[in-house]
């Protein structure tokens, strides 16, 4: 049988989603603790392998299992043997053929960065943050050039393990509600290191230090060394994974406070 879960997890207490040999990672958590209340060792697949200090809201995985448990105590069981700092939400039984990371259509991210003279303290392993002015119509002027399918190697990280830099970017979204920023990126997949390299940039235009043009040359240079810094990864958020609803994949809960919460994608 093949069950598909619902996750959400705080990046900061673990040390990336991929299995680590000191099993730090959110991987070894959660294959641990499923392991524990099935009796039974389980290797799980995810939708999107999130870095150190990257949460999710709406991460999808899947695993194979002969252990026969009912939906609701494959959450109920799960957490009680898990990190608290990874919840199970949901779990679907589904098709043999679904596979969270092949069978998604898109995966949309959500970076929020507080933009305020001082730094966060409550929210610091929350949300990114920028000290200067941030103008949205410029970054979102700069944001048009990113719309598309398109070489994103001046975005890539130099860990990427990717074989090609070529993605498909359907949509980036830049709101803003008093001091939070939120960048809204939704794709076939991202690069290593991607997203926190394009919100380097487009900050870098938000803030006038280059012109909204200059993203697009940026992509036209393939080349990561003109680009910005990579950005933090404490305001990353994987918030959605799409699918061909054949497969019945539930819907996630709204978590972010109000103040974070911005219209739906």
């Amino acid at each position: 049988m093949r069950i598909a879960l619902g996750l959400e997890y705080d990046g900061s207490a673990f040390c990336g989603w991929q299995t680590q040999p000191s099993a730090c990672g959110v991987q070894d958590h959660l294959e641990s603790a499923l392991e524990r209340f099935a009796d039974t060792p389980i290797e799980i697949t995810a939708a999107g392998r999130t870095d150190t200090g990257v949460h999710a809201t709406a991460q999808v995985v899947h695993f194979d299992t002969e252990a026969v448990r009912d939906e609701n105590a494959w959450v109920r069981g799960t957490n009680a043997c898990a990190n608290e700092a990874l919840r199970v939400l949901w779990s679907h039984p589904v098709a043999a053929d679904f596979h969270a990371r092949y069978s998604a259509l898109s995966r949309t991210y959500r970076y929020l960065l507080l933009n305020d003279p001082v730094a966060p303290a409550i929210l610091r392993n929350r949300v990114g943050w920028f000290h200067r002015p941030l103008d949205v119509e410029r970054m979102r002027e700069g944001a048009k050039a990113l719309v598309g399918e398109h070489d994103f190697s001046a975005f890539r990280g130099s860990q990427c393990q990717s074989r090609s830099p070529i993605r498909n970017v359907m949509e980036v979204g830049i709101e803003r509600e008093a001091n939070i920023v939120a960048f809204t990126f939704r794709a076939n997949a991202f690069l290593h290191h991607m997203i926190r390299n394009l919100v380097g940039s487009l900050v870098y235009v938000g803030a006038g230090r280059e012109d909204p043009e200059w993203i697009g040359t940026l992509m036209k240079s393939r080349d990561r060394r003109l680009a910005a810094p990579t950005f933090s990864a404490a305001g990353l958020y994987l918030s959605a994974v799409e699918y061909d609803p054949a497969f019945g994949i539930p819907m996630f809960r709204s978590l972010l406070p109000t103040a974070f919460r911005l219209p739906p994608t």
